[in-house]
């Protein structure tokens, strides 16, 4: 009884990282989702030529041509980190893989059911309860 015990313990444990991956990669991609947005429209307005002066060590000097197109890869760039991060930090892979998971260990607890069961009926009657 105590190895089932703690398998219902393990699948339980199981249950819950599976809620908390859910909850935590969302969470972890809306902040990184945000803060990536937030650079490139800066990154971007900078190589269209929104902003037309940066001020660097006190001093305000015009934006060039060349800095432009440095900005235009730096906001193609992070566009590829969003994307990277929407399909990397997928939740669904992780959720699939717990419940692969949690299949093998539901596997696990009813051969070990069946097995205790199978030894209880082969236990002489006085040796049962």
């Amino acid at each position: 009884m105590v190895a089932i015990s703690a398998m219902q313990r393990i699948s339980r444990r199981v249950t819950q990282l599976r809620r908390y991956v859910q909850t935590e990669t969302q969470r972890t991609r809306k902040k990184l989702m945000k803060r990536l947005e937030e650079i490139f429209d800066l990154a971007a307005s900078l190589a269209r030529g929104e902003v037309k002066y940066l001020t660097e060590g006190g001093v305000k000097a015009k934006v060039t041509m060349k800095q432009r197109q440095i900005w235009a890869r730096v906001a193609a760039y992070t566009a590829q980190i969003i994307s990277s991060i929407a399909e990397a930090i997928d939740e669904h892979d992780i959720d699939t893989m717990l419940a692969e998971l949690e299949a093998l260990i539901d596997e696990a607890r009813s051969k070990a059911e069946a097995g205790e069961a199978k030894a209880g009926a082969t236990e002489p009657a006085e040796d049962r309860g």
